[in-house]
């Protein structure tokens, strides 16, 4: 079959489960139990099968199961683009995170290739009313998902930049020790920035075609400091001829790592930050299901999506709306809930697991359609 999903899924030492395996098919999965059950944990599992720290940006300690505190290991059978793909990916205490696919040793950067994913989880619910740190992450998860390329320019940057700001506390004015330091800036942030104005204009295209019962958002990418560079060469100028204000700060005040992410809600023309909050859930979920439409245009399939607590702050109709366009999607989406009833308008459409804790451990058992 085409596609991409989980066909399944171990869980070893991996937060609150000890155990667990899953086995699986194409369409949407709904997990539910009672609160601390370890819902997410199944969630934040998945998520390490793509590039990074996965959804909540956890290190690989705290992912070990307590009290043993030994090594976890997620494992997975991955359907592709008509290819099957055994991964592994695990960490020892104290230990970086290991990655192997079909038996070979592989970057992060690999999984990003072959498992696009998006995710939403509460965390995300006040997006719009916290700082941009939370919008430049969302932003570009969301880059990553069309160009698994942006995190390594993303890492890229963010080391240079910290090297320049120790500079900069340090008030070193010699220019030789900063020459590299602003180039290597430059160039990846160049990068960053256009991946970021793609993305931004794929999201809005794709919520133009959507045909979506969920609002839809006008997007744009802001500076504090006033319009980015977009050539290598111009931003590396700019931040020579911002030395001495960033001495003065002590931090760089110039690049990528400032931009933000403004939001306005269509036909009402009313910023996301002042919406209501039912509102800004349902705008977060327009840009999740705009990615995924834009990522099937692009790879013929789309995304596996991780949508935790989805139901919370949807009335019935605008539940009912999610589930019948994340079947329409084709996506293999994993979605939790405290009880069945938060997905009876998925009826026979998905695959459905309790979870509960029994003996210590989270326990998954597999039941019939509510």
């Amino acid at each position: 079959m085409s596609g991409l999903f989980l066909e399944e899924l171990a869980l070893s030492h991996f937060r609150s489960h000890f155990r667990s395996r899953l086995t699986l098919q194409a369409g949407p999965v709904a997990l539910y139990g009672p609160n601390g059950a370890g819902k997410t944990n199944v969630l934040e599992a998945i998520s390490m099968l793509s590039p990074g720290r996965g959804l909540r940006g956890a290190s690989g300690d705290e992912l070990l199961r307590r009290p043993e505190g030994l090594g976890w290991k997620v494992s997975a059978l991955l359907h592709s683009h008509h290819q099957v793909h055994e991964i592994e990916t695990w960490a020892e205490p104290e230990r970086p995170r290991q990655v192997q696919i079909d038996g070979k040793a592989a970057p992060q950067v690999a999984l990003g290739r072959i498992a696009r994913m998006l995710w939403l989880v509460p965390a995300m619910d006040r997006l719009w009313i916290e700082g941009a740190d939370g919008r430049r992450r969302f932003l570009d998860r969301a880059t990553m998902s069309f160009e698994p390329g942006h995190a390594e320019a993303v890492l890229t940057y963010e080391k240079a930049m910290r090297e320049r700001n120790r500079l900069l506390k340090d008030m070193v004015r010699d220019a030789h020790w900063y020459g590299a330091l602003e180039a290597q800036m430059a160039e990846a942030g160049a990068r960053i920035a256009a991946n970021r104005r793609l993305t931004v204009a794929e999201l809005m295209a794709a919520q133009d075609g959507g045909g979506t019962s969920f609002p839809s958002a006008d997007l744009e990418l802001i500076q504090s400091e006033g319009e980015l560079p977009k050539e290598a060469d111009a931003l590396a100028q700019a931040l020579a001829d911002g030395r001495a204000r960033d001495m003065s700060a002590g931090r760089t005040l110039i690049g990528p790592h400032r931009t933000d992410l403004s939001a306005v809600m269509r036909g009402k023309g009313v910023a996301a930050r002042d919406c209501s909050t039912g509102e800004q859930k349902a705008l977060l979920i327009a840009l999740i299901l705009a990615n995924a439409r834009s990522i099937r245009a692009m790879h013929g399939a789309p995304p596996i999506l991780l949508l935790d607590e989805v139901a919370a702050h949807l009335d019935a109709g605008r539940r009912a709306a999610l589930y019948d366009e994340v079947c329409d999607l084709g996506a293999q989406a994993w979605m939790t809930g405290t009880g069945p009833e938060l997905f009876a308008e998925l009826g026979g459409r998905a695959c459905y697991y309790s979870v509960s804790e029994r003996e210590g451990a989270s326990a998954l058992q597999q039941e019939e359609a509510p």
